[in-house]
């Protein structure tokens, strides 16, 4: 093992017992959900079933979403192991309750203490582990491959940054980076730095790119249409801090009434958000406050979980935040999934900060169904555009659809390289 490895191992199990009181102050700041704070220490909330478990993790929401398909596909195909979905964030955990299919499990992830990461994994006894993007935790790696689990890195992606941190560190990555006996990588730039580091990389797949589009309630969408009336619609989906208001005034400048509908990634920063665009003279109602859209709102702020498909669907236009931040001289984001309003055949306009989703963001600039702009001022032309020639956003929207849909037989690629890892499914019987 190397000195950095055995340094880590070391200093968490001498800080571990620490660990619980650190919770329960993230706990009443509301950072970890306050009923269910054992998880994250290894203590299950919730019995094993009987039969195989196959254990998929993701740290937060986008990196859980994108499991969805692949669970989806393990219950139809191998009904005889139970997915364990884990994740870090409560937001995440939030969506998966409403999204999960039945028979699929979630628990929060362990914190990476020696402890908390045995008495996890002695409860669940997996089959196997599916670790989703860049989740290196050395404890937990270290102490699945000891127990002989076999490892996956399924959609690994690794920033530069990351890379030149754990090049500083070169044999602790190749150490963590050999335990994986299946690494899958996001695009061909991440599998690059992983080869660099040690890693053997087998092939690429991009989870990101499969699933379905969101789902909706067709009596909230009836409800909101006829509030909306004849105005237009954008959305802008998963907003950040600064993003909010650079938005509202790009929409606000242009010369029709229009309904815009923010919904940031972070709900619980609804109240700062309204706030913000009372101060700028706009007049916005909270959906998680029971507050009602009307002729004279002019911006809803979509404050709830789980109901991004009814917004999208409501659009005319949609704008993905998480993609203006350095434009407005704020820390990068790395935006967010442009597939979501794809898959919904929606005009899309995005920010240029991408890094999070190269590959996706350039599969629909080229396929014509997404538009980047540089900085929040350019949507106001950007989205008159659209608004102003209904075809031509119909066509954006169809084109973002057509090559969402092509790229999601991912699923197929990944079931099919998990195979040797997992065990023989049992023989079915003929009912014939």
């Amino acid at each position: 093992m190397s000195l950095a490895l055995g340094l880590y191992r070391a200093v968490t199990r001498l800080l571990e017992p620490l660990v619980p009181r650190l919770l329960d102050a993230r706990a009443r700041q509301g950072k970890e959900d306050a009923a269910r704070v054992g998880e994250r220490l290894g203590q299950p909330s919730l019995p094993r079933p009987a039969g195989e478990v196959i254990w998929l993790h993701g740290v937060s929401v986008g990196e859980s979403l994108s499991l969805l398909p692949l669970v989806e596909r393990l219950r139809r195909d191998r009904p005889d192991l139970t997915p364990l979905v884990t994740s870090g964030t409560r937001t995440s955990a939030a969506l998966l309750a409403r999204r999960l299919p039945p028979g699929a499990l979630h628990q929060y992830a362990p914190v990476d203490g020696p402890r908390a990461v045995a008495a996890f994994l002695d409860h669940w006894q997996p089959v196997a582990g599916v670790l989703v993007e860049s989740e290196l935790w050395p404890n937990l790696v270290l102490e699945a491959e000891a127990l002989d689990l076999p490892l996956a890195l399924i959609s690994a992606r690794i920033t530069p940054k990351s890379a030149r941190g754990w090049s500083r560190a070169p044999g602790a990555a190749r150490r963590l980076l050999a335990a994986f006996r299946l690494i899958l990588a996001q695009e061909p730039a991440s599998a690059a730095r992983l080869q660099a580091l040690g890693a053997r990389v087998d092939g690429l797949a991009n989870l990101k790119l499969a699933g379905e589009a969101p789902p909706h309630d067709a009596a909230a969408f009836t409800a909101l249409s006829a509030a909306v009336g004849d105005r237009p619609v954008v959305v802008a989906a998963s907003t950040h801090p600064g993003e909010e208001a650079a938005i509202a005034q790009a929409v606000a400048r242009l010369s029709r009434p229009v309904c815009l509908i923010l919904v940031p990634r972070h709900p619980e920063r609804a109240l700062d958000i309204s706030s913000e665009l009372a101060r700028d003279g706009r007049r916005p109602a909270l959906r998680s406050r029971g507050q009602m859209l009307d002729a004279r709102t002019d911006v809803y702020v979509a404050d709830t979980l789980g109901e991004m498909g009814l917004f999208l669907r409501l659009a005319d236009v949609v704008v993905m935040g998480g993609g203006f931040g350095p434009a407005l001289g704020l820390a990068p984001v790395g935006g967010h999934n442009p597939l979501e309003p794809a898959r919904l055949a929606k005009a899309t306009l995005t920010g240029p900060d991408l890094s999070n989703w190269e590959g996706v963001a350039a599969l629909l600039v080229e396929a014509g169904g997404l538009q980047v702009v540089a900085r929040p001022e350019a949507l106001t032309p950007a989205v008159a555009r659209l608004l102003d020639d209904p075809d031509a956003a119909r066509a954006m929207g169809e084109a973002a659809r057509r090559a969402a849909s092509e790229a999601g037989s991912v699923v197929d690629d990944v079931l099919a390289a998990l195979g040797p890892l997992l065990p023989a499914a049992p023989a079915r019987r003929d009912h014939r």
